[in-house]
């Protein structure tokens, strides 16, 4: 069995700097079953997830709506109470082996980012598929995936995996609204303490890319320009960044 190297997690990626907007129920849920690991099955306010015939949630959507945001606020919660878990992205997944699977069911709570990576490899999918019928079977352990496809999308070749996948509760993530960007982006600078102009701000959001990831990297790019220089992050240096 091949073990991933532990992963340090984005500490500023938690429920809190989370903006829910559109998105609540989910973000309710997820923030419930983080409280609640390993005793979710005795929690009210999870009673629908708890009476799925897997205990599974997959968060689909496309990139940069906040999927892995969601995993990694989870894993922060569940880690502060020092509940056993593990957070894989199979994105990485050709440094492993579809071993490392092997005896995750015996762990409070699983993420596993980005499953959409291994659809199509038939020994990856029959690895997950394999851990999910261990899941299903001792039901002692939850499993919250993202994914860019949802679990019935023939990408994933394994009719059982599809099956399975079917057997949790998926949710679509919902795009942020432009304001929801920016208080996305106000809450970030602030974190960072970063010295951003108003109108600095709105013209990122009017004259780049509205993916919200690709935001948070350019918010870095910023942040590094600004220390360099020693100045406010101003329209004018924002026009340097972007090219304009």
């Amino acid at each position: 069995m091949q073990l991933p190297l532990p992963v340090t997690l984005p500490a500023d990626e938690t429920f809190s700097s989370f903006i829910a907007t559109c998105n609540e129920q989910l973000v309710t849920m997820l923030s419930s079953l983080a409280a609640s690991v390993p005793h979710w099955q005795a929690q009210p306010a999870l009673s629908a997830f708890a009476n799925q015939r897997l205990p599974l949630c997959i968060v689909t959507g496309p990139s940069g709506r906040g999927k892995s945001h969601l995993l990694y606020a989870c894993c922060h919660h569940i880690a502060h109470r020092q509940v056993d878990h593990i957070y894989l992205n199979l994105s990485d997944a050709a440094q492993w082996s579809p071993g490392v699977f092997d005896g995750l069911e015996n762990l409070a709570f699983i993420a596993l980012d980005n499953i959409h990576a291994i659809a199509g490899d038939a020994q990856w999918e029959e690895a997950l598929f394999d851990l999910l019928n261990r899941v299903m079977e001792q039901r002692a352990c939850v499993i919250l995936c993202s994914s860019a496809i949802g679990p019935v999308n023939p990408a994933f070749l394994l009719p059982d995996l599809r099956s399975r996948l079917q057997w949790g509760m998926t949710y679509q993530l919902q795009s942020l609204d432009d304001n929801s960007r920016k208080l996305a982006l106000q809450y970030r600078a602030e974190q960072k303490g970063l010295n951003f102009s108003a109108t600095a701000l709105q013209f990122l959001l009017t004259h780049y890319d509205r993916n919200l990831t690709s935001l948070m990297k350019m918010l870095d790019r910023l942040d590094t320009r600004s220390l360099q220089e020693q100045r406010k992050i101003t329209v004018a240096l924002v026009k340097r960044e972007l090219g304009l």
